[in-house]
């Protein structure tokens, strides 16, 4: 009986270790899948391309935006806090049509509309999807656990907002009721 518990024990002890052998590799794997923002580049509305790696050092503020949304005003409020934290912060305005249809523009009316509204000067991206098959790569990587190692998200509407630390790791998302000045966000920035 006591030779059974021993192998038993045994058993078991081998079992364990399988397993934890088995989810260290799962977790390698899906590190290793992982991509950081940097390694991101895409389109900007000038057609030019803002590169994610230019921002290694600074706070980075990911927003889909609108035009014609209900929190289209959030512009005024993005600009504001580029302008006073640009030292430490870059924000990234990435337009998307899948909501309402209410970002029906070029890419050349959305940039006119974003100056002479509310004077923009922050990086703007060309036109994306932000959901869907179509979605644009850097959203898949904003709104899935398994590409940025925080959390899942699923956006809402337009003016969902994403906050990048330091070292380009999401720290959190922000749904669009969420201002861009709210304190949620700005607690991160002083």
């Amino acid at each position: 009986m006591k030779r059974i518990f021993i192998m038993w024990l045994a058993l078991v002890a081998f079992l364990e270790n399988c397993t934890h052998h088995k989810s260290n590799i799962s977790q390698a794997k899906t590190e290793s899948q992982m991509k950081n923002i940097y390694d991101y580049q895409v389109k900007s509305l000038d057609g030019g391309t803002i590169h994610f790696a230019d921002f290694k050092g600074k706070k980075i503020l990911i927003v889909n935006t609108a035009s014609e949304c209900g929190f289209t005003p959030q512009y005024k409020e993005m600009e504001a806090l580029y302008q006073q934290y640009q030292d430490k912060l870059v924000i990234v305005g990435f337009p998307a049509n899948n909501f309402g249809g209410q970002e029906p523009g070029t890419n050349t009316e959305i940039a006119a509309f974003c100056e002479k509204n509310y004077g923009v000067t922050f990086p703007m991206a060309a036109k994306v999807s932000v959901k869907g098959e179509d979605m644009a790569p850097i959203f898949r990587f904003l709104t899935e656990k398994e590409l940025n190692g925080v959390k899942n998200t699923t956006i809402l509407w337009n003016f969902t907002k994403f906050l990048l630390d330091e070292n380009g790791k999401l720290i959190d998302s922000y749904i669009s009721t969420t201002k861009p000045t709210d304190e949620a966000i700005v607690k991160h920035l002083r």
